[in-house]
């Protein structure tokens, strides 16, 4: 039975994702010293860093004692919701299956890091050194750059970013999907025996 054009998209984004994360992780891991490494890419503006985060974004619950237990149960509730969504829509939307797709990748590759190692390795950091932008940083949120990230952090930002933006704001054919064809079979069917043996 071949996969619908959704089942295609949710599996190939969330698998190529979750893999992307988890080798940047192990590159960064391997070649990066933890704290003090620093490979520039874009000077005063993009670099990659090496540190293991214990908790969550922006280092929340990191001294919480049950915080492990509080980040596998997120995840289960999350996965769990995330493929109720997904089994929801209709068969040709590739659109949201790939949103979707994104999301499931965010929440499985920081599982893999907090099961393996009870840390997620964070490399990705967005800085500025302009020093106008970078004194009114300091002033107003009491820091310069962005929390350190990583590309399941990224693809979880993106995908409900995506998701939420176009259901709320773009999503005019809404209903009108709802009465799409269940499935793509219905233009490849073989005509019945009673077509096929009539004369035109």
């Amino acid at each position: 039975m071949l996969l619908s054009r959704k089942s295609l998209v949710f599996l190939a984004v969330s698998a190529v994702t979750v893999a992307l994360d988890q080798v940047t992780k192990w590159w960064v891991y391997a070649h990066i010293d933890e704290g003090y490494g620093e490979i520039e890419v874009i000077p005063g503006l993009f670099s990659l860093v090496h540190a293991q985060n214990p908790g969550a974004a922006i280092g929340l619950l990191r001294d919480f004692e049950y915080r492990m237990w509080v980040f596998y149960a997120f995840t289960v509730i999350a996965v769990g919701i995330i493929v109720d969504l997904w089994r929801r829509l209709p068969r040709r939307d590739w659109f949201h299956s790939a949103t979707l797709g994104l999301i499931l990748a965010g929440a499985v590759g920081n599982a893999i890091d907090r099961v393996a190692k009870q840390t997620v390795t964070d490399f990705l950091r967005v800085y500025t050194e302009i020093p106008s932008i970078k004194a009114w940083l300091i002033d107003t949120f009491g820091t310069y750059e962005w929390p350190t990230f990583n590309v399941a952090d990224s693809a979880l930002v993106v995908g409900v970013a995506v998701f939420l933006g176009h259901y709320l704001f773009l999503d005019d054919n809404a209903e009108g999907e709802d009465e799409w064809p269940e499935d793509d079979e219905a233009s490849d069917q073989e005509p019945t025996d009673e077509l096929a043996g009539s004369s035109p």
